[in-house]
């Protein structure tokens, strides 16, 4: 795997400062899975009585972590939770020993926390194909135990990197009238992305004290509209997880229909998955796309995703060509409803093409300004009905190529 060392443009300027999440903590190692030196471990803890709730991949060929997470979600327990995440090596399509590694590791973290294995989560992220080393992830087991820690979450995000080029992080602060519920979330993810759900390692964590029901009902219906609405290069993993912990420490309970604290769990979802794509292997340029107009929502997401999955288009916005044909194209290709002399396409405010033919006042060289921008708005208005629907992508450079032409050298 090339080891990647240049900052994406589209980076936040730092980490942000995360809130503590108490009950819950932190440590990292260098179990060297695949390099020597490199932090690629991170365990989380979370006390007894506190609920997970887990969203997966669906993937026909999902790894065997991704396979025992899903077995093990929804089953009632007071016990602790812990969540243990390598990098560097993907557990996937490693048949029987795949199963064993999984088998190993949670049997080891479940001995050394004295909890029930049926609590113990694992994720493993990186190369495809290749035996997991285990031993050497039980081997830092007792060193990530001694080292937990209530402040080590910003450190646990950069353990589970691979090509990312920075660390994810995200936070909201929801005040109630017993006080203040804190989320904090962390993710990587950078290339095979694409919805079902995305593709990415995704971990959010709450003081707030929740049902595991509602915690997973919260986290299904806000992935829908958040880390399945992104795309990098249309091709979806085999590890695709998000973990979410309530540990309950504030004391305030939430209940399914608290607007305010879904509507910051969404933010927290949300920035994640736009960290993601802005950290797109190669990426220059944050895209959004807006379809509206649609015969309905299905159609309108059908639509925006034949736009941002399009080589064609994202070339295009990478040479900062505003070449609105493309967007055409995929419209057309996608399946979906349509109608070629009632479509609208706008690059921000500026209207490019309306009812089927190009705007009278459009100018190419403003399209042309319009595309050096680092962050581009495609607007297609369908016009065939009320169907709407947003999803975030990026361009695709000679950079995605150089990664991933020697991903596994």
């Amino acid at each position: 795997m090339a080891v990647v060392t240049k900052i994406s443009p589209l980076a936040p300027k730092a980490f942000p400062d995360l809130p503590v999440i108490k009950g819950v903590r932190f440590a990292t190692a260098a179990a060297g899975v695949r390099y020597q030196g490199r932090t690629d471990v991170m365990l989380a803890v979370a006390d007894a009585g506190s609920s997970v709730a887990g969203v997966f991949t669906k993937s026909a060929t999902r790894a065997a972590p991704v396979l025992d997470c899903q077995d093990k979600i929804g089953k009632s327990s007071d016990a602790g939770v812990a969540i243990l995440v390598n990098s560097g090596n993907a557990n996937a399509f490693t048949g029987k020993f795949g199963r064993a590694s999984v088998e190993a590791i949670t049997s080891a973290v479940a001995n050394s926390k004295n909890m029930p294995v049926e609590r113990v989560f694992t994720s493993s992220t990186g190369v495809i194909g290749e035996p997991l080393p285990h031993d050497r992830v039980i081997a830092v087991i007792d060193e990530l135990n001694r080292n937990l820690s209530e402040n080590a979450l910003k450190d646990a995000a950069r353990a589970i990197m691979t090509t990312d080029t920075y660390a994810k992080g995200a936070s909201a602060v929801v005040e109630t009238p017993a006080g203040p519920v804190n989320i904090a979330g962390i993710a990587k993810g950078s290339g095979m992305i694409a919805p079902d759900m995305a593709t990415m390692l995704v971990y959010i964590f709450t003081d707030a004290k929740i049902e595991q029901s509602v915690l997973q009902h919260m986290i299904s219906s806000i992935t829908a509209q958040t880390f399945n609405c992104i795309t990098v290069d249309s091709d979806t993993s085999t590890s695709d997880t998000l973990l979410a912990v309530a540990t309950g420490a504030s004391g305030i309970a939430i209940a399914e229909a608290d607007k305010e604290f879904s509507d910051a769990l969404n933010s927290v979802m949300l920035e994640l998955a736009h960290l993601v794509v802005r950290d797109g292997e190669g990426a220059s340029k944050f895209v959004e796309i807006n379809v509206s107009g649609a015969a309905n929502d299905a159609d309108a997401k059908t639509h925006a995703m034949a736009i941002a999955n399009s080589p064609l288009i994202k070339t295009a916005i990478a040479g900062e060509d505003p070449n609105w044909g493309r967007v055409v194209m995929a419209i057309g290709k996608s399946g979906a409803a349509a109608d070629r002399d009632s479509l609208s396409i706008l690059f921000g405010d500026i209207l490019v093409a309306k009812e089927g033919w190009v705007a009278d006042d459009y100018r190419e060289e403003d399209g042309a300004n319009y595309m050096k921008n680092d962050h581009i708005v495609l607007n297609v208005d369908v016009g065939i009905g009320d169907g709407e629907s947003t999803v975030w992508t990026c361009d695709l450079t000679h950079g995605y190529i150089e990664i991933n032409a020697d991903y596994r050298s």
